[in-house]
């Protein structure tokens, strides 16, 4: 038997190949390649976000405020004071005063510790959003 099972277990378990595959994948996933992947143009924004589950039956489970460090058609990178669930789904409110943007669906992709009381999170929106107007004029434009 390898370490990935027996031939019985093929079904449940990777094989040897998809295995060693997946591993070489994640080694490419560093910071300077994420940002080399970017689809889109990002915009430096700095505004408040409330994050709350995305799905209906846990809506009302939690509420978490953040602040957005930058923002694309695709996503937006945001600063929280606790850990988000990579994976999970999310429902993003921007601050109407600051980002003319509705509610927004988002997974979250990425969280990264960055100190005790500050975790960095990357969210993959559903849908493209439109690049609010009033982001533009308040941002820094960035292709990082």
């Amino acid at each position: 038997m390898d370490i990935f099972g027996d031939a019985d277990d093929a079904g449940r378990l990777l094989d040897t190949d998809l295995a060693f595959d997946m591993l070489q994948e994640l080694e490419q996933n560093t910071p300077d390649e994420i940002r080399r992947q970017r689809a889109h143009f990002r915009l430096a924004v700095k505004a408040f976000v409330t994050l709350q589950p995305g799905n209906a039956s846990d809506a009302l489970k939690f509420k978490m405020q953040g602040t957005t460090g930058d923002l694309s058609e695709g996503g937006c990178r945001i600063l929280f004071p606790l850990p988000v669930r990579v994976g999970d789904v999310y429902r993003l409110e921007f601050d109407k005063a600051q980002l003319e943007l509705p509610l927004t669906l988002a997974r979250c992709v990425r969280c990264l510790l960055l100190r005790e009381d500050a975790y960095k999170a990357g969210f993959a929106f559903f849908s493209p959003i439109a690049l609010p107007r009033n982001a533009q004029a308040t941002s820094q434009q960035t292709l990082s």
